[in-house]
């Protein structure tokens, strides 16, 4: 048997942009997806804290320290720039191998998305 338990989080970003001109996706700072052990293509879970909409939807790596978090295509009516999003990635795990895990969770400078050290 295998269960899915939470792996990343980047917490509170603040979205930058929504782009309904494009395929699909969200675009993420490079460092933010460096913090949180995140990889391009991987499938997240996207949370609107401002409005509660939530999608399901891959990355893409945008500009390192560029601060961005794009909503592409159609999330891009779910999302607007200044709303407080949660991104949260997966891990498919036995239940044995779950009790060792310890989910990376970065919570960016309010506003930049800039990592905190």
């Amino acid at each position: 048997m295998f269960i899915q338990v939470l792996k990343s989080k980047l917490h509170c970003v603040t979205v930058t942009e929504a782009n309904l001109n494009y395929m699909g996706s969200i675009t993420i700072d490079e460092a933010l997806m460096d913090a949180a052990g995140l990889f391009e293509g991987e499938m997240v879970h996207v949370v609107n804290n401002s409005n509660g909409e939530r999608i399901v939807t891959y990355i893409i790596k945008g500009a390192r320290n560029s601060g961005v978090i794009c909503l592409n295509g159609a999330a891009a009516h779910k999302f607007s720039p200044g709303d407080i999003a949660i991104i949260m990635a997966y891990a498919i795990v036995t239940p044995e191998e779950a009790v060792n895990i310890t989910p990376k969770v970065i919570i960016p400078e309010k506003g930049t998305n800039k990592i905190i050290q």
